[in-house]
């Protein structure tokens, strides 16, 4: 199986990354645009469960492959993307692998399966400035949709998406999302919200980002994701140059989150994150952001603090809990959002949360180290609001990372990044107190 998959195989640098590549590509030819990447991450997960519990431990590889074409030449440029992916798990057996699809997909038994994979692809069309992009190997990075790519392979979505800058200084995007692939999982499953056991397969965005000067830009969008949630998101970044090696930067969004259709009713429930609803299983939640970062040569220190209403928690998009014929979790394999607390273990996002977090950076290039960068990050959540009677809750987490990058001779782009996390609170919520460590490589090669 593992020589099948490994000939079989692999994936993308990154698909995100074609948007840099557009222009040149509809300008050289289909062909003669093409970019081709191969790639593989390693990765240990070790997660220490504080308060007991079977703790896990396992490894696993990522291997992944992407053909991006260029366009057609012509009025109208077509052109096809293409994605390869398979992941094998290394180690961790029966006992050290949770019997859910976070980390691995889990066999019959309960234990890791050996491997997973599938592939995907995008048919392309360009007119002028404008891209559309209609398949299943999407990732999405928008402030209403995050793809996540937090293991060893990226999650995928399915459905089409419309990118165009034909008015000066102004990104237009739209789009309908229909379904997900879990990063852990080689099947698809419909789209829904945390603690829902019904899905959606109808998600719709529209959006603009408005560079008003090179320094401040300003971001409008609203989405639907049926029967569950509208939400709409509003956000404005300030870069103000200080000197020749000094910035500081001013980064404020606002979400504001309703209940849509089916939501409240049996099986289109919103948990609120483990935390209070005023309506139990409905959305609604407004959640405001500010964050700030002073940037002085090498050094980089970020502050900032996150306010989410005391009527519900904040909702973003998932695969909710939908379930194959064996009873497995299908969907289940991690989602992302777009506040600075979706962090390393938790998501500080429970109804009424004062979240202050802060990080310093240190990048090692101006000290003659280049590639190599250091942070650590803080958060502590309070007001949290109980399901129950309503008191007050708390919880903190505590983020540090080493990234390293080779940056010439034969193994130019291989990189490595270790990172531990630990979070503690008061077991009012899904997550318990816990220790997490991951050791990543990846290594990029490059043959188009």
């Amino acid at each position: 199986m593992h020589k099948q998959t490994l000939t079989a195989a692999v994936a993308l640098a990154s698909i995100s990354s074609f948007g840099v590549h557009a222009a040149d590509a509809a300008a050289q030819g289909f062909i003669d645009g093409s970019k081709a990447t191969v790639s593989s991450r390693t990765m240990y997960f070790n997660n220490d469960n504080r308060v007991g519990g079977a703790d896990q431990k396992e490894a696993a590889e990522g291997l992944m492959f992407t053909y991006l074409s260029g366009y057609t030449q012509g009025t109208i440029g077509f052109g096809v993307d293409a994605q390869a992916l398979v992941g094998i798990h290394l180690d961790g057996g029966r006992g050290h692998h949770p019997d859910n699809n976070s980390f691995s997909p889990s066999d019959s038994d309960g234990s890791a399966e050996k491997s997973w994979s599938r592939g995907s692809a995008n048919v392309k069309v360009k007119i002028s400035k404008t891209d559309l992009k209609v398949g299943n190997a999407l990732q999405p990075n928008l402030p209403i949709l995050v793809a996540n790519d937090g293991r060893v392979l990226p999650q995928t979505f399915q459905g089409g998406m419309l990118s165009s800058k034909e008015f000066n200084n102004v990104t237009v995007n739209a789009g309908k999302i229909t379904q997900a692939a879990g990063r852990a999982s080689s099947n698809w499953a419909g789209l829904s919200v945390a603690g829902a056991t019904q899905d959606s397969n109808n998600f719709q965005y529209g959006g603009a980002d408005w560079k008003i000067t090179k320094d401040l830009t300003v971001q409008a969008y609203h989405s639907q994701l049926e029967d569950f949630y509208k939400q709409t998101f509003l956000g404005l970044v300030h870069v103000l140059p200080i000197g020749d090696d000094q910035s500081f930067k001013t980064d404020l969004r606002y979400f504001d989150s309703s209940s849509d259709g089916k939501n409240g009713n049996a099986g289109y429930r919103f948990n609120n994150n483990s935390g209070y609803a005023k309506n139990a299983g409905e959305v609604y939640n407004k959640t405001w952001s500010a964050m700030f970062t002073y940037t002085l040569g090498g050094h980089s220190l970020m502050l900032g603090h996150q306010r989410v209403s005391d009527d519900g928690g904040f909702v973003w998009v998932s695969n909710g809990n939908i379930t194959d014929s064996r009873g497995r979790n299908e969907g289940e394999g991690g989602s992302s959002f777009y506040l600075f607390t979706d962090s390393m273990i938790n998501q500080f996002a429970r109804a009424g949360e004062n979240t202050t977090f802060g990080q310093y950076t240190y990048n090692f290039a101006p000290v003659g180290v280049p590639g190599l960068k250091a942070s650590v990050a803080y958060l502590h959540g309070g007001d949290i609001k109980d399901v129950a009677s309503g008191s007050d809750h708390t919880e903190w987490e505590r983020d540090m990372r080493v990234d390293y990058v080779v940056q010439n001779g034969p193994l130019k782009n291989f990189g490595a990044t270790l990172r531990h996390g630990a979070y503690r609170g008061d077991d009012s919520g899904s997550v318990r107190d816990t220790d997490q460590t991951r050791l990543i490589f990846n290594y990029t090669y490059t043959f188009m």
